[in-house]
């Protein structure tokens, strides 16, 4: 049973790296709580001199939900408004109004 609560939060803890790698937001939470889990779990069924794996996945853990926390508070999503793609819509569109009444007037 050990063994497979190793190889569950060795997985999860990879899945948990990844995920708060990438821009997921909370939805790395779930990988690195289950890695947490599985981690606690292993680190109680393990005997004295077992217990360096399962640390280490529970310090990845720790770890990695510290940073998805400290992107999810200190990084503010900002959507800049972009004046010059704007002000080239405008012209654009002046333009082909412009063309259009010219082809109004050969007519």
């Amino acid at each position: 049973m050990r063994k497979l609560f190793l190889i569950l939060s060795c997985i999860f803890g990879v899945l948990g790296i990844v995920f708060s790698a990438l821009p997921m937001d909370t939805l790395a939470f779930l990988p690195i709580g289950l890695a947490l889990v599985f981690g606690l779990l292993t680190l109680v069924k393990s005997e004295d001199h077992q217990k360096k794996i399962p640390k280490v996945v529970l310090f990845i853990g720790a770890l990695c939900s510290a940073v998805v926390l400290g992107k999810t508070l200190l990084i503010k999503d900002e959507v800049a408004t972009d004046t010059q793609f704007e002000q080239q819509k405008m012209e654009t569109k002046k333009e082909a109004q412009k063309e259009l009444e010219e082809l109004e007037g050969l007519e």
